[in-house]
């Protein structure tokens, strides 16, 4: 996946897509999550403040004004087109699979008590990997699926109590 892939939302307000960072001048200065940017005749002095890699979000300090940038790859815009991200805010009561695929692995067991984000299992769809997270908090009642195992789209793969 190419960096033009990635639709970047700024302070939940801009929204930037075909951005593409390899043609910034970028070099790390003052240590750790310091960088000192060039975009064409403009510089920038860059610091990243905190990222949440999982929920694709971090906080940015560019010439000491703050950013929070969140990231949208193909698959969360295309959940966010069928509407998938409404489930959310209901209760969970099952995850159904996005699409056909092969599944990768399972990374949840009956019992476990899982947070919304928390990854369940990894389909292998067009020849890329897709996390599949909770929607929402619960304990998982069964697993419907097994590792190894081809799906189709909407098949069951997790219920929650």
């Amino acid at each position: 996946m190419k960096s033009q892939d990635f639709k970047v939302i700024v302070n939940d307000t801009y929204e930037f897509e075909g951005l593409d960072v390899n043609t910034l001048d970028m070099i790390q200065s003052e240590g750790k999550g310091h960088f000192h940017i060039l975009n064409g005749p403009k510089s920038y002095k860059a610091e990243l403040v905190n990222a949440n890699f999982d929920q694709k979000k971090c906080s940015l300090k560019v010439n000491g004004r703050l950013y929070t940038l969140e990231f949208k790859d193909p698959m969360d815009v295309l959940v966010k087109k069928l509407g998938l991200s409404a489930v959310a805010d209901h209760a969970v009561k099952e995850v159904k699979a996005p699409m056909p695929g092969l599944v990768l692995d399972i990374q949840v067991n009956p019992g476990d008590t899982v947070e919304k984000g928390t990854p369940l299992l990894i389909l292998e769809a067009m020849k890329m990997e897709n996390v599949i997270k909770s929607p929402g908090e619960g304990v998982i009642k069964a697993v419907a699926v097994e590792k190894g195992a081809a799906v189709e789209k909407n098949a069951l793969l997790v219920e929650f109590e």
